[in-house]
């Protein structure tokens, strides 16, 4: 199992550079591992592609969809005291925003704290860097 970041999980939504690699991993593990609030940070991102112009409302409600199927066998690390400990922790230790320190700190309680051997997959160079530092191994190796 490998934990998924959102940047990870929305080129599984929408086709994009990225969107093949990411297709590759998620065949490989199959087994996708979320923070409560991926969810939340996906549907954001498809409303501001709207906004844009870049999703018409056919398009964003395909998008929808597939995170709808991808949601359905996902497992979610839900908020709790450990949780936002953790990402205040974070927060003192690497220069994260707040939503990406809660990304981090699922991902470190969902691996009991000892992140050696477990892969977080990110699309985002900051929060790759944080995760690395704290122990994880980075997929896809590059971006």
């Amino acid at each position: 199992m490998m934990f998924w970041d959102a940047s990870a999980v929305l080129p599984l939504c929408i086709e994009e550079n990225h969107s093949k690699s990411m297709l590759d991993l998620v065949k490989k593990d199959g087994a996708l591992i979320v923070w409560w609030g991926t969810g939340i940070e996906c549907h954001s991102a498809f409303a501001r592609l709207n906004r844009k112009g870049f999703l018409d409302s056919s398009g964003e409600e395909q998008v929808h969809n597939v995170l709808s199927i991808l949601s359905d066998s996902w497992s979610e690390i839900e908020p709790g005291d450990d949780v936002r400990n953790t990402a205040i922790r974070l927060l003192n230790t690497h220069p994260l925003k707040a939503a990406d320190s809660l990304q981090l700190a699922a991902a470190l309680i969902w691996a009991n704290k000892l992140p050696g051997g477990y892969q977080f997959i990110c699309l985002d160079n900051r929060l790759r860097s944080a995760a690395k530092k704290e122990g994880f191994t980075i997929l896809p190796r590059r971006i």
